[in-house]
């Protein structure tokens, strides 16, 4: 598997934190942080697949596949840096930046305390990411 910036880490917080995932059995919607799209993401076992960019036609696992993981409780989530990370405005950063994520990220972390940790905790993120036996495909089979 591809892995992702560790940046999405960031932004699924972000997700989380505004409360843009509503859970469902083998599925969730996404939000987008200026709330102009919603993803799908969709489940079988360790296989999954989303609309967002990133995971359909990057091949990693997008922050809407990683905010979901960590609401199955796959990946870890830190709820005080979730906290801080509310109401950033994502797309108008990886815009502004060009799709440089670590310098969106870098700007959106500017006003954020412990930033420090928060990055620290995305970078331990995404090692446990690269150990988990996950599938992507641009979109599960219907039975």
């Amino acid at each position: 598997m591809k892995m992702p910036p560790a940046e999405k880490i960031l932004e699924a917080y972000s997700a989380i934190a505004d409360k843009r995932i509503i859970m469902h059995e083998n599925s969730a919607e996404v939000s987008s942080s200026d709330g102009t799209k919603t993803y799908t993401v969709e489940w079988d076992g360790n296989t999954y697949a989303s609309s967002d960019p990133a995971t359909y036609w990057q091949g990693y696992p997008g922050y809407p596949v990683l905010a979901v993981l960590m609401k199955q409780g796959k990946l870890p989530l830190d709820e005080e840096a979730v906290a801080s990370m509310a109401h950033i405005p994502w797309k108008k950063l990886n815009d502004a930046h060009k799709r440089d994520y670590a310098a969106a990220a870098e700007e959106a972390l500017e006003t954020v305390e412990n930033k420090e940790k928060i990055m620290r905790l995305a970078q331990e993120g995404n090692a446990l990411l690269a150990e988990m036996d996950l599938v992507l495909k641009r979109k599960l089979k219907k039975k």
